[in-house]
């Protein structure tokens, strides 16, 4: 189960949900989430009650305020290439569905072990589970 968090500039409605899709889209088609694996919290900053900051131009890459971060959370076991796979299509999709430049897409991943999740009832569903497979073809196998 991946949790994720988008935080955009100047985002409403519309734009948050049209990036929510294209970060759930993305992890079902890189990493074989499960299509129905979805939380996901999505914030919109006004830039002023509430704000993001970046550097214009690290690592030479040209960013303004349709910046968009997102946050992974997702249990570790995938390879480099699938890591750089999601987030191409996070960038392509993104761009797609909201018209968010690829330039302006920062993603973050963080892993973690079974252990730290809990889907409710105060248990931790996957406490035995094994890491995922490392294939995407595996996507109604695949534990996220």
């Amino acid at each position: 189960m991946p949790f994720v968090r988008i935080d955009a500039l100047g985002a409403g409605p519309e734009r948050l949900d049209a990036l929510g899709r294209a970060v759930h889209d993305a992890l079902v088609e890189a990493v074989g989430i499960p299509p129905d694996d979805r939380f996901q919290v999505l914030v919109g900053h006004d830039g002023t009650h509430s704000t993001l900051r970046y550097d214009p131009d690290y690592l030479g890459i040209h960013r303004d305020d349709g910046i968009v971060y997102v946050t992974i959370t997702l249990r570790s076991g995938r390879t480099p290439a699938q890591k750089q796979a999601l987030y191409r299509r996070i960038a392509e999709l993104a761009h797609r569905y909201s018209g968010t430049e690829p330039r302006n897409v920062f993603v973050n991943l963080i892993e973690n072990e079974p252990i730290n999740w809990s889907f409710g009832d105060g248990v931790a569903q996957y406490a035995d589970s094994p890491a995922p497979v490392d294939s995407p073809t595996s996507a109604g196998v695949r534990a996220p």
